[in-house]
């Protein structure tokens, strides 16, 4: 079950990171804030694919609520800037786009996926006094 779960996770930041990467060009357009479209396209999609690995390195309660942060504010603010018209937020350009296509909807199913996963891993996830990542502990040693 753990690594189902951390299986849903990566692949949800995969599909994330990967849309991100291939719209980041046409983001270069969007008017306002001081930070570009197309950055912030290039960012989302570099730390979803980090925290993709680091979800399939270590299955620890930190790195699931890492993933959790990551695709839960990447499915907020798709859902924002779809249905509301913020305009540009400090540093950040206006995002708004009122139309959906299958890009998104990719993305928005990724981002939802990891986002559930994640925190069904954070919270089902047991600690460890030693180092607090169970990934590495054998099957048999837990009956110890």
């Amino acid at each position: 079950m753990r690594l189902i779960l951390r299986l849903l996770v990566a692949a949800g930041l995969a599909a994330d990171a990967v849309v991100h990467w291939r719209f980041a060009p046409q983001m270069a357009f969007v008017q306002g804030g001081s930070i570009h479209g197309d950055l912030l396209f290039r960012i989302q999609a570099g730390i979803a694919a980090v925290v993709a690995v680091i979800i399939l390195t270590y299955a620890a309660r930190w790195s699931y609520a890492l993933a959790f942060l990551v695709a839960g504010s990447a499915v907020g603010a798709l859902l924002l800037y779809y249905y509301v018209d913020v305009g540009a937020l400090g540093p950040l350009p206006d995002m708004h786009e009122p139309v959906w296509y299958t890009e998104k909807t990719i993305s928005l199913v990724g981002e939802g996926i990891a986002t559930v996963a994640a925190a069904i891993g954070f919270l089902t996830v047991r600690r460890r006094p030693e180092d607090g990542d169970p990934v590495f502990e054998p099957e048999h040693a837990r009956n110890f």
